[in-house]
C-alpha cells in the first residue's frame, strides 16, 4: 500500500463522520427560524424563493423548453454523451409530456389562455406558487444530497437498522434515511434520494417503489400549513400523533399488498441478487456499520460532492419541472373545473355516516381529491363547521401521500419502476387503509 492509500484509508472515518454530520445538519436537523420550524435545506430553498421569487417563474419556463427543445433534438439525433443521453433521451410519451408541460408554462406565463386554465387555483398555482418552490429545493437538495449519498451514512444506517427495517417494512436499513429526510425535510428530497439510490443500484425494483409511494411523506412545515388553513392549529400534538399511527399502519401494510408486492427484486441494471452483505458473526452491527462507512468514504473523493451535485440539479430541473406541470395542471383543472372527484368521493359517504363523520356529504368531496393537489382538500373542507370532520379530512390528506401536482409528477418523471396506474392504486389503498384508523383517533381526541 503506497502512502498516498494508506492516509487516505486511515482519514476515511473521519471522512464519513464529518461529512454525514454535515449531511445529517442539513436535510435532518429541525430548527426554529423567525418562529417556524424548518431544516437548513428548505430554509435556504425559501430564502432564494423569496429573493428570486419574482424570476422562477419563468426560469421554470425556460428549464422546461430546453427539455422540450433538447428532448425534441435528441429524437432527431441521439446525444453520445452518457449524461446528455440521460437527461434528454426519452419515447415519444415522455416527449409529448416535455412539450406539453412546456407549452403550459408559456400560456400561463404570458396569461395567453382561458381563466379555467391559468388562474391562481389551476395553471397559476402550479407555475407561480409550486414550481418555483421545486425549484429552489432541487437546487440546494441536489448540491447537497452527495453528503447524505457519498460518504458512508447511508451503509452505516444499513447496518444498523437492518434488523428493523426489514421485518416490519420489506426494506434494507439504508431506507431510514429517505424517510428522515422526507419527514423532516420535504417529501420531494426523498423521491430524489430514493431515485438516485436506485439509479446506484442499491434498492430493487419493488424496495423503490415501496419507499418512492410510502415514505416520501410531505414535511412538517407543510403539515402546518394544512392545519392553519382548516384552523386546527391547536391540535398540533395529536394531529401528529394520528398521522404518525395512520403512517405506520400504512407502512406495515402496502408492502405486503398490490401492486407493491407484485413489484420484482430485480436491480436497475437487471440483477437479482440482494446487495446487502452479510455481517461477519465477530462484529455487531455498529462495528460493521461503521466499518463499511468507512470503506465507502475512502472510495470518494471530496471533489465529487459539486460534480455530483450539480448533475443531480441539472436531472431534476430538465426532467421534473415539465412532467409537474403538464400533469400538475392537468388534475387540478379537473378538480376546480368538473365534480369529477366529487362524483367519485360519493362512495365514501356510507362509511362516513358508519364511522360517525358529521357532514358526511361534505367530507366525501374532499376524500380523493387530494390525488390532484394536497391542498385542495383543505381549500374544499375549511368551511366545514365540525372540528372532527375537518380534523378528519386534514390528517387523510397528509397520510395519502401521492398528489399529482407534485409528488405525484416526480415519482412519473424519476427513474422508479411506477407506472400512472399503481399511483392511482397506490391512492386508493392508502385512503382505505389509513380513513378508518384517523377517524378512530380523531373521536378519541374529540
Amino acid at each position: 500500500m503506497n502512502n498516498d492509500t494508506h492516509s487516505q484509508t486511515e482519514a476515511s472515518p473521519l471522512r464519513f463522520l464529518f461529512f454525514s454530520a454535515i449531511g445529517i445538519f442539513l436535510f435532518m436537523i429541525p430548527m426554529r427560524i423567525d418562529g417556524e420550524i424548518t431544516i437548513p435545506v428548505a430554509f435556504l430553498a425559501d430564502l432564494l424563493g423569496g429573493w428570486a421569487g419574482p424570476v422562477l417563474p419563468a426560469a421554470a419556463s425556460l428549464f422546461m423548453g430546453i427539455a422540450a427543445v433538447g428532448s425534441l433534438i435528441a429524437a432527431v439525433r441521439p446525444p453520445q454523451g452518457g449524461f446528455m443521453n440521460s437527461l434528454f433521451a426519452v419515447d415519444l410519451s415522455w416527449l409529448v409530456i416535455r412539450l406539453l408541460g412546456f407549452i403550459l408554462s408559456i400560456i400561463v406565463l404570458f396569461d395567453l389562455g382561458p381563466e379555467w386554465l391559468i388562474s391562481s387555483a389551476t395553471g397559476g398555482l402550479l407555475l407561480e406558487d409550486l414550481i418555483p418552490l421545486l425549484v429552489t429545493v432541487f437546487l440546494f437538495a441536489g448540491i447537497f444530497l452527495p453528503f447524505l449519498l457519498q460518504f458512508g451514512l447511508l451503509e452505516f444506517c444499513g447496518a444498523v437498522l437492518s434488523p428493523i427495517m426489514r421485518p416490519l417494512f420489506t426494506l434494507p436499513g439504508r431506507s431510514s434515511i429517505d424517510c428522515a429526510a422526507s419527514w423532516l425535510g420535504d417529501g420531494t428530497i426523498g423521491v430524489l434520494l430514493t431515485n438516485k439510490q436506485y439509479e446506484q443500484g442499491h434498492y430493487s425494483k419493488r424496495e423503490a417503489a415501496v419507499i418512492g409511494t410510502t415514505f416520501s411523506v410531505v414535511s412538517i412545515t407543510f403539515s402546518i400549513v394544512i392545519l392553519s388553513d382548516m384552523n386546527l392549529t391547536a391540535y398540533i400534538l395529536p394531529y401528529y400523533i394520528t398521522i404518525v399511527a395512520a403512517g405506520f399502519v400504512a407502512a406495515l401494510i402496502m408492502p405486503r399488498i398490490p401492486p407493491l408486492s407484485r413489484k420484482k427484486d430485480v436491480y436497475a441494471d437487471g440483477g437479482s441478487v440482494s446487495r446487502e452483505q452479510p455481517r461477519p458473526d465477530s462484529m455487531n452491527v455498529f462495528q460493521y456499520g461503521f466499518r463499511e462507512a468507512s470503506r465507502t468514504a475512502a472510495g470518494n473523493k471530496v471533489s465529487s460532492i459539486l460534480t455530483g451535485g450539480v448533475k443531480n440539479v441539472l436531472d431534476m430541473w430538465i426532467g421534473v419541472l415539465p412532467v409537474v406541470m403538464a400533469l400538475g395542471t392537468t388534475a387540478v383543472v379537473i378538480a376546480e373545473n368538473t365534480p369529477f372527484f366529487a362524483v367519485i368521493g360519493s362512495p365514501f359517504v356510507p362509511l362516513l355516516d358508519l364511522l360517525q363523520v358529521p357532514e358526511a356529504v361534505k367530507a366525501s368531496e374532499t376524500m380523493l381529491v387530494g390525488f390532484a393537489d394536497m391542498l385542495l382538500p383543505s381549500i374544499l373542507g375549511a368551511g366545514i363547521e365540525s372540528e372532527l370532520t375537518r380534523f378528519v379530512i386534514a390528517a387523510l390528506s397528509v397520510t395519502q401521500l401521492i398528489y399529482m401536482s407534485e409528488v405525484g409528477g416526480l415519482l412519473l418523471a424519476s427513474k422508479l419502476p411506477i407506472s400512472f396506474i399503481d399511483l392511482v392504486l397506490i391512492f386508493l389503498e392508502r385512503t382505505i387503509i389509513t380513513l378508518p384508523v384517523i377517524i378512530g383517533c380523531a373521536h378519541l381526541i374529540f
